[in-house]
């Protein structure tokens, strides 16, 4: 665990310190090594052993698979980047890698936290580095009241949740995960178990505390919305995850309007994919509706529901991330997001109608890739808790395969509309799009390895 937070670390003086010429380089490699070095986890079952639960670090099979998952965008998001690290000066570029480095090391100690004081401020530090991303690198002047929306929805909805640990330090004299799981307190007063879960709801999204999410997508550089679909949306799921087996008693109570919300929220985000014209606000509105579907699961918290949400937060995480890829891929080339003025795509770049396809089934939910198997786990328990659930999982798969094809066919099998000749697909673009798909059709094959 030290390895890989001492390796984390030492990314910021590498991208400060390393010559020009080999900055970009050597970074990526650098961090796709800490990324195969975390992989090694996930192959060894995780015991509560010493050497992995310090005083307040813990690993486990809930925390590991986010570790990885953050540890494997890192890299991309850098190659990913590279077409505008090209234009961009030196003291930039090493700004923006060292901005990723910070980020990436705040995730990773937000995941490994047993402590709920420590996990709160590790929370809100991932805060800063992605507000610098996104109002530093945007491409549009509307940047800067993305991150103004970002920034007041994440820390007025984590304010309750600071007053909720300060209480029950209060009454129990710690904060520690492990021991509040065993003691299981029981929280006297309702709206402190739901101040406990307001900032997580925001950082999902909930539907309803949704509208900070679409604005971010769309003005964030490529490597803040990757980071942002693949990795910041998680926190909260991990955060509902830890609380609702420490709240237990009054979780049972309280969740069933959350639940209903969220699923509520799941159709009306899908249909409004359907109306959409920007390619990012799209996919950022598909997070919404996915994210939905974590909610629920989070909070019935049964085994098989916790297992399908896990599995569904790293398949669309990688999902997302990959859809993001490609609208930036159009996006470089085009210099419009707009849906109908990118038309006819696949005249001028017919491989990449391939990887188009290839994500928009994987978003689909379609075999061979692991959102199949999460999905079913998820709306199964659903049904088993609640039959009823069906009327409102069912109309938003059928809505979610009808608006990823509408994106397929919309920006590949139209007349082009743009007839301007356009740079081929490069070797970094094919990898980049690769290494996205290659996990999510991997992990089919040996999904133990989420659970």
């Amino acid at each position: 665990m030290l390895k890989l937070l001492g390796m984390t670390m030492m990314l910021v003086p590498t991208a400060l310190l390393t010559p020009t010429k080999f900055l970009v380089l050597l970074f990526t490699l650098n961090s796709m090594t800490m990324t195969l070095f975390t992989m090694t986890w996930l192959y060894h079952p995780l015991k509560l052993t010493p050497q992995m639960v310090a005083e307040h670090l813990l690993a486990d099979t809930i925390s590991i698979p986010l570790v990885a998952l953050s540890s494997w965008i890192l890299p991309l998001m850098i190659i990913a980047s590279q077409h505008t690290l090209t234009t961009e000066p030196t003291p930039r570029t090493r700004m923006l890698l060292s901005t990723c480095a910070l980020l990436q090391l705040t995730l990773i100690l937000t995941f490994l936290m047993a402590d709920l004081m420590m996990f709160y401020i590790m929370f809100e530090a991932t805060l800063l580095p992605t507000l610098i991303l996104i109002t530093r690198w945007g491409g549009q002047a509307e940047r800067l009241t993305a991150g103004t929306y970002f920034l007041f929805y994440t820390l007025v909805g984590s304010i309750p949740l600071l007053v909720a640990i300060l209480k029950l330090y209060a009454t129990n004299h710690h904060t520690s995960t492990l021991i509040l799981t065993l003691l299981q307190p029981h929280m006297h007063s309702p709206m402190l178990w739901l101040a406990c879960m307001m900032a997580l709801l925001v950082k999902m999204p909930l539907y309803g505390l949704h509208l900070w999410l679409p604005k971010a997508h769309v003005e964030a550089p490529i490597a803040g919305s990757m980071i942002l679909a693949a990795v910041l949306l998680k926190l909260g799921g991990y955060g509902i995850i830890r609380l609702t087996t420490t709240l237990t008693p009054t979780t049972q109570a309280m969740y069933y309007p959350l639940i209903a919300l969220a699923l509520w929220g799941m159709v009306m985000a899908c249909l409004t994919c359907l109306r959409h014209t920007d390619l990012k606000a799209i996919i950022a509105y598909s997070s919404v509706s996915h994210m939905g579907l974590v909610i629920s699961a989070t909070m019935i918290n049964t085994p098989w529901s916790i297992g399908g949400a896990m599995v569904l937060m790293v398949a669309h995480g990688l999902t997302s991330s990959m859809l993001f890829c490609l609208a930036n891929t159009n996006y470089e080339r085009t210099h419009t997001r707009t849906l109908t003025l990118t038309r006819g795509s696949q005249l001028m770049l017919p491989l990449m109608a391939m990887w188009w396809l290839s994500a928009c089934l994987a978003n689909m939910a379609l075999p061979p890739t692991i959102n199949l198997l999460s999905e079913l786990m998820v709306i199964s328990s659903l049904f088993n808790w609640a039959s009823t659930t069906i009327f409102l999982t069912a109309p938003t798969t059928l809505i979610t395969a009808t608006y990823s094809l509408y994106i397929f066919i919309t920006l590949q099998r139209n007349k082009a509309t743009m007839n301007t000749p356009t740079k081929p697909i490069t070797t970094r673009e094919h990898l980049l799009m690769a290494l996205h798909m290659l996990p999510l059709i991997s992990l089919t094959l040996h999904p133990n390895l989420m659970f």
